[in-house]
């Protein structure tokens, strides 16, 4: 609201006008972190997982080097090995089903 009336007045004080570009200055950077780690961290699990090196996931911070990671992840072979495939075995009736026979005396 503060920064509404500073542009809505005639002229702008210029001390108050310094406090928020101080201000904006100050939160930026911590802005451009927060957004680089919820970029970087999936990135870093991705490569690990999919048998590369994890600091390919810095690339992000260049420009562009998203798509080059992005490019590289879905046109190489990933070196992990797949899952073993689970086969169904069919198991024996529980509980024991009980003898047909008599038993022998």
């Amino acid at each position: 609201m503060f920064n509404l009336a500073l542009i809505l007045q005639d002229g702008p004080n210029p001390a108050a006008l310094h406090h928020l570009v101080l201000a904006m200055m100050a939160i930026l950077p911590l802005i451009i972190l927060v957004c680089l780690a919820i970029v970087i961290i999936p990135f870093w699990f991705i490569c690990k997982k999919a048998g590369f090196s994890p600091w390919l996931s810095l690339l992000n911070v260049i420009p562009l080097g998203n798509l080059v990671l992005i490019y590289v992840l879905a046109f190489s072979d990933w070196k992990v090995m797949p899952a073993p495939q689970a086969y169904w075995q069919p198991q024996p009736p529980y509980p024991p089903q009980p003898p047909t026979s008599p038993p022998q005396s």
